[in-house]
Parts: structure tokens; C-alpha cells; sequence
């Protein structure tokens, strides 16, 4: 009987992100709380173009920086929990 490779298996190291096969950065979520953290992005994005069409001064700039704190905390969580980090990648496994 022939097992899985450790490669295929997926590995318990706590990432929530898979990493991309081609290229720099992180592929789709690969557990429930990276799904959770793209809603949460989602949500806050949402938020701040609410924000922005309220048409005020303080309402666009209030819209900026929920933009600008979301995605810095999006991109430094994604960032920590995508399996294997963040490097370039040719497409081969390992």
C-alpha cells in the first residue's frame, strides 16, 4: 500500500494561507481562519467606501486610514501565516 508523500499531505504548522505556486506572496486561504480574515478585510474595505460616500472631509479621511490600517494588518497576518513564507517560487514543489 502506497501513503502519501509528506509533500502532498498537508502539514499541521498552523498556516492559513497556501502559498502561490508561481511567483511572490500567498495563494488562496487553507483554513477557516484565513477565510475569516479575508471576510474580515472584505468587511473593513466595505466599510471605509461607506465612509467615503458620506461626501465630508472627515468622512474621506476617515476612509483612508480604515483602508490603510485594514490592509497593513491584512498584509502582516498573511504574510506570518502563509505556509513556507513569502519568497519567489518557480512552480516546483519543496
Amino acid at each position: 500500500m502506497m501513503g502519501k508523500s509528506t509533500e502532498d499531505a498537508p502539514a499541521n504548522d498552523g498556516a492559513w494561507f497556501a502559498p502561490k505556486r508561481f511567483g511572490y506572496g500567498a495563494g488562496l486561504p487553507i483554513a477557516w481562519q484565513g477565510w475569516l480574515v479575508v471576510a474580515g478585510y472584505v468587511a473593513a474595505v466595505a466599510g471605509a467606501s461607506l465612509l467615503n460616500r458620506i461626501g465630508t472631509t472627515g468622512g474621506h479621511i476617515a476612509a483612508f486610514v480604515l483602508f490603510l490600517l485594514a490592509s497593513g494588518l491584512f498584509l502582516v497576518i498573511v504574510v506570518r501565516r502563509t505556509r513556507g513564507g513569502w519568497k519567489w517560487r518557480w512552480g516546483r514543489k519543496g
